[in-house]
């Protein structure tokens, strides 16, 4: 598998997670049960930890980062990402916090101290600025990032069927699991 330490940190792999042989995991990373990382896709936890909960997945050439400490008033930020959350195409997720059941839509980027609350539907090409709080439930796109119509309601939907399914897929190319 293609995962390396960084200093004295190792990342750490469900049993039942996929992570291909084209992607990269480094350092300070924990992989939920069920999840995925697919081709191209690098979660670098070098700073700050990383954590992708159960039946997410990572799609190609997505980056995952943290970022840095900055004195004892600024401890850096973590990637925290959710369960059953389905991250596209080339997105990358900086030092922010996704809630559970959130879909990324590809080519996204989520910056330092944004917050996703779960639900949150967020469209195709977005930026997501640096603090910035997404209320679950809406789809939201652009560039800033603006709120559009509802999306799915918290507690149903379409959206966690969308991080479930590619749980199905990924076992064919880990073998036959599942």
């Amino acid at each position: 598998m293609p995962l390396r330490p960084y200093l004295q940190q190792s990342p750490t792999v469900a049993a039942t997670a996929y992570i291909d042989p084209a992607a990269v995991v480094i350092g300070d990373v924990v992989i939920g049960d069920d999840s995925s990382l697919w081709p191209m896709a690098v979660a670098r936890g070098d700073v700050n930890p990383i954590r992708i909960g159960a039946r997410s997945n990572i799609q190609d050439g997505s980056v995952l980062h943290v970022t840095h400490a900055r004195g004892a008033d600024s401890p850096g930020y973590p990637l925290l990402i959710g369960d059953e959350v389905t991250v596209g195409h080339n997105v990358t997720l900086h030092g922010c916090s996704v809630g559970a059941r959130c879909l990324i839509g590809m080519a996204s980027t989520v910056l330092d101290g944004a917050t996703l609350e779960p639900y949150v539907l967020l469209g195709a090409g977005s930026l997501v600025p640096p603090g910035k709080r997404l209320e679950g439930g809406y789809l939201w796109l652009g560039n800033p990032v603006r709120r559009g119509r509802p999306g799915a309601p918290p507690g149903g939907g379409k959206v966690g069927n969308l991080a479930v399914r590619p749980v199905r897929p990924r076992s064919r190319y880990f073998g036959g699991w599942g």
